[in-house]
């Protein structure tokens, strides 16, 4: 057995035992990340982390359960990341999202879509729910555009749409812009699977801008995007920074 087997069989030791204890803890939590996406679209991506997703009053629990069973623990950032430590894997438990707009809540669970991982019963988190999160990805060292463009084309046609139009609903050209890359990414492919009636609405919204006055407020609403490559424009600029809430 090489290296790369080596590695492979012991991150999957380390799910099993994960989403063992996970259970075990009787503690709410949904399966993101690489596996939610394994789930909706079909892509395997070797990693050595696994993402759980919960409600910020119950992630304290998750990391006091670990730390009993031996594991390392760490609360990363109290505004939406903890961590669970192994050697070289560790388990991200995430409750927000870095621009606190994707918080998770009591929806997230009721959408939650029933399945298996590693033969064990778990729930992923809602494909439209994964959609809204990946849609604030657009770093230079991480845009998720292509994710959310291979979920829309595996899993478009169960999605449900106008909970993904309400989840976007204050940011809706983020979802304007994401559906036009993937009618030019997927040309064959858009018609049978974005509705028109969706892609209508935000046409309708984006020429509606022009008929409006421009803002009084010089905001710039890159950093819920991207917190680094926007950051000229608030200091240097004279941009004011567009936030939904603060903690």
């Amino acid at each position: 057995m090489d290296e790369t087997e080596k590695t492979q069989e012991s991150s999957a030791d380390f799910f099993k035992e994960a989403i063992g204890l996970l259970n075990e803890s009787k503690v709410p939590y949904m399966l993101g990340g690489a596996f939610a996406m394994f789930n909706y679209t079909g892509i395997f991506r070797d990693t050595k982390d696994l993402d759980i997703f919960c409600k910020s009053s119950e992630y304290t629990g998750i990391l006091k359960f670990f730390s009993n069973k031996g594991f390392r623990v760490e609360h990363t950032d109290v505004r939406w990341l903890a961590k669970v430590f192994k050697e070289n894997f560790f388990i991200d438990i995430i409750f927000d999202s870095v621009n606190h707009i994707c918080t998770v809540d009591d929806t997230w669970y009721e959408r939650a879509v029933q399945g298996t991982f590693m033969d064990m019963p778990v729930r992923f988190i809602p494909p439209e729910e994964l959609i809204w999160c990946k849609l604030y990805v657009q770093n230079r060292e991480r845009n998720d555009s292509a994710d959310i463009n291979h979920t829309l084309l595996k899993y478009g046609k169960q999605l449900d749409w106008e909970h993904l139009l309400f989840r976007m609903d204050a940011h809706w050209h983020l979802l304007l812009s994401q559906l036009l890359c993937f009618q030019f990414v997927y040309p064959a492919d858009y018609n049978d699977i974005i509705p028109k009636w969706l892609f209508m609405e935000l046409l309708r919204r984006a020429n509606e801008q022009y008929e409006l006055p421009p803002p009084v407020e010089k905001v710039c609403r890159g950093p819920l995007i991207d917190q680094t490559q926007y950051q000229v424009d608030v200091r240097d600029w004279n941009y004011k920074s567009y936030t939904i809430k603060t903690v």
